[in-house]
């Protein structure tokens, strides 16, 4: 009696171990996702603390200037961080995006950051985002959307 429930104790039947496998794949399969969106929304705040102060550092330019200023094509990114350093904005070594200016007049400009294909989260969606004289910040195409 005792080595026949010492034999029947010994481990896990094969379905138990399905059952586990499959429990564990339906948690990853909900899991990974979502862990992928919340790293790409991570990475996009880059570009709206940089937009943010390029609004804050043009508005300021106007008041002493009565114009918005001209980087007359220049463009900042991780290779070029000082092209904004008149405006007083320095983009990092470390930058995933490209920040332009644009749309200027007496009394508009449009900012935008646009980060390099593959990406942020290494699909072909590009990730824009603009920022014009009024603050106001958009995201004109969204990599984070699966």
């Amino acid at each position: 009696m005792l080595t026949q429930m010492k034999r029947n104790q010994r481990g896990f039947t094969l379905i138990e171990l399905m059952i586990v496998v499959v429990i564990i794949g339906i948690l990853a399969a909900l899991a990974i996702p979502r862990f992928m969106r919340a790293t790409t929304k991570s990475k996009q705040s880059e570009a709206k603390q940089i937009l943010k102060q390029i609004y804050t550092m043009q508005q300021t330019y106007r008041q002493q200037n009565d114009a918005y200023w001209d980087p007359a094509g220049a463009v900042a990114g991780s290779a070029t961080g000082n092209a904004f350093a008149e405006l007083g904005v320095e983009v990092g070594p470390t930058a995933r995006y490209s920040y332009t200016i644009g749309g200027l007049t007496a009394t508009t400009f449009l900012a935008t950051a646009t980060v390099a294909n593959p990406g942020l989260d290494d699909d072909a969606t590009a990730d824009t985002w603009t920022i014009d004289q009024d603050g106001t910040l958009l995201c004109t195409s969204d990599d984070s959307v699966l």
